[in-house]
């Protein structure tokens, strides 16, 4: 199972380098990293996708702790949350198919950035799961090139669990 980690951490230098090193030594893959300063002075947030058992992430945690700029280690995994992530995708388009992707990439919301000749250039932002889903349509015409940026998430103050509303729309 893949689990989200948000940690909190000061911002100095080497810390992130500690922490890769951390997850190296004890043989776990990060699959997604994003950091950035959080809402205090001198702390930054690092939001990770590290898969693993229950168990090894909880050892996985306790070993953060350990860590001397370590603040707070959250695994918000099942913890209703906001989740975003941006995703810069150029897809071949000649002028022949040209309209059909930019209606597609209407219907993800995504904004066009550049233009070409032979290609468009688009701005995806949303929940991991559109990036995954606009990838699979746009496949057809040829992706020659991603960036994702990695997932970030902030827990819901409401505690409105979104993919349990989602469940329950499906169901209607």
């Amino acid at each position: 199972m893949k689990h989200t980690l948000s940690v909190l951490v000061e911002d100095e230098a080497g810390v992130l380098t500690r922490i890769a090193g951390l997850f190296a030594r004890r043989g776990f893959n990060i699959e997604s990293l994003a950091v950035g300063p959080a809402e205090q002075m001198g702390v930054s947030r690092i939001t990770m996708v590290v898969p693993g058992d229950d168990n090894s992430i909880e050892q996985l945690t306790k070993q953060l702790y350990k860590l001397i700029n370590v603040i707070k280690v959250q695994d918000i995994t099942e913890v209703p949350c906001v989740e975003r992530e941006l995703m810069l995708l150029k897809v071949n388009a000649v002028s022949s198919n040209r309209s059909e992707i930019v209606e597609l990439a209407q219907i993800f919301r995504a904004r066009v950035v550049d233009v070409a000749e032979d290609a468009i250039t688009l701005e995806v932002v949303g929940d991991p799961g559109k990036m995954v889903a606009i990838v699979q349509v746009l496949n057809k015409f040829g992706i020659r090139e991603i960036a994702r940026t990695g997932k970030i998430a902030l827990t819901r103050e409401s505690g409105v669990n979104t993919e349990y509303l989602k469940s329950l729309e499906a169901k209607l």
